[in-house]
C-alpha cells in the first residue's frame, strides 16, 4: 500500500532525538509521505526546514486559533514568504477553537479571515481546525468562502449536519486515530460511512491522538500509526484496504498538489 499521513506535528520537541527512526518506521509501514503542519510562526519555520531537508516531508504554514493572540500582520507576511518554498503545499492549520479559549473569540475570528484571504491570494489549499464552535466556524467559512476554495477539515469531530455542509463546499474530511477508539470513536465510525471515498484523508495529528492498539503501549503518536487509521476506516466502511489506500493517496496528492 501507499499511505500519506496528511497531518502531523513532527516539529514537536518529542521527536528531537529519534526523528530518523520515526521516519524509518513510517516507511516500513507503507507510509511514504507526511505533511508537517505549522501552527505558529516558529513551528511553521521548523516545518518548512524539515520538508526542505527530507523528501519524506511536505509542509504547511499557518496560525492555530490557540496562537491567534500572539499574531500580527508581520507574522502572516513571514508565513507568506515561507509559503514560496516548493515544499509548502497548504495553508494551516487555521480556524476556530472555542474549547479552551487560549485566544479570545474575536481575535481568533480576525486572524481566521485574514488567513483565508492569504490562502486565496497564494492559491493554496487550507487545513482547517474546528472545535466546539457550535456552528460559528461553518458560518464564518460560508460567509468568507471564495472561488477555488479547497481544503480539509482536519481531525473531524463535528456534527453530521456540519459534515454534510463541508462536503457540499467541496472540502475533504480528515480522519484520525479517534476512529479506532471504542467509545470515543463510535459516532465518527457512523459518520464516515457517509463520506464519499474521494473526500477522505487519513492523519495522525502526531504526537497526539495515538490510535488503538498502540495507545495502550505508547503515548506518543507517529506517522507509522496512520496505517491503523486506514485499516480501521476500511473495515468500518467495508472497503478493500488496498483500494481505499490508493484512493486516499490520490485524494491527498491531488488536494495538496504533491
Amino acid at each position: 500500500m501507499r499511505i500519506i499521513d496528511s497531518h502531523c506535528h513532527l516539529d514537536d520537541k518529542s521527536y528531537a532525538e529519534d526523528l530518523n527512526e520515526v521516519v524509518a518506521r513510517a516507511e516500513a509501514a507503507d507510509v511514504m509521505k507526511a505533511m508537517v503542519v505549522g501552527v505558529s510562526r516558529a513551528s511553521s519555520e521548523k516545518c518548512v526546514a524539515l520538508a526542505e531537508g527530507r523528501d519524506f516531508f511536505y509542509a504547511s504554514v499557518g496560525i492555530h486559533p490557540h496562537d491567534a493572540s500572539d499574531t500580527e500582520e508581520a507574522t502572516l507576511l513571514r508565513l507568506a514568504e515561507l509559503a514560496k518554498s516548493e515544499k509548502v503545499k497548504a495553508w494551516g492549520e487555521c480556524g476556530l477553537d472555542f474549547n479552551r479559549m487560549y485566544s479570545p473569540q474575536d481575535v481568533q475570528e480576525t486572524w481566521f479571515v485574514r488567513q483565508l484571504e492569504l490562502a486565496e491570494a497564494l492559491n493554496l489549499p487550507l487545513i482547517f481546525h474546528e472545535r466546539d464552535t457550535d456552528g460559528r466556524f461553518l458560518e464564518m467559512l460560508s460567509a468568507h468562502r471564495f472561488d477555488g476554495l479547497r481544503g480539509v477539515v482536519h481531525c473531524f469531530s463535528g456534527s453530521t449536519t456540519e459534515m454534510e455542509a463541508y462536503l457540499k463546499m467541496g472540502l475533504h474530511i480528515g480522519v484520525t486515530g479517534i476512529v479506532t477508539i471504542q467509545k470515543r470513536g463510535e459516532h465518527l465510525r457512523e459518520q464516515v460511512l457517509s463520506v464519499p471515498r474521494e473526500r477522505l484523508l487519513v492523519e495522525t495529528d502526531a504526537p497526539y491522538l495515538t490510535p488503538a492498539p498502540h495507545k495502550n503501549k505508547i503515548r506518543r503518536n507517529e506517522p507509522a500509526f496512520v496505517r491503523e487509521v486506514l485499516l480501521k476506516l476500511a473495515a468500518v466502511r467495508g472497503d478493500d484496504p488496498e483500494l481505499l489506500a490508493e484512493s486516499v493517496w490520490n485524494n491527498t496528492t491531488a488536494l495538496f498538489n504533491l
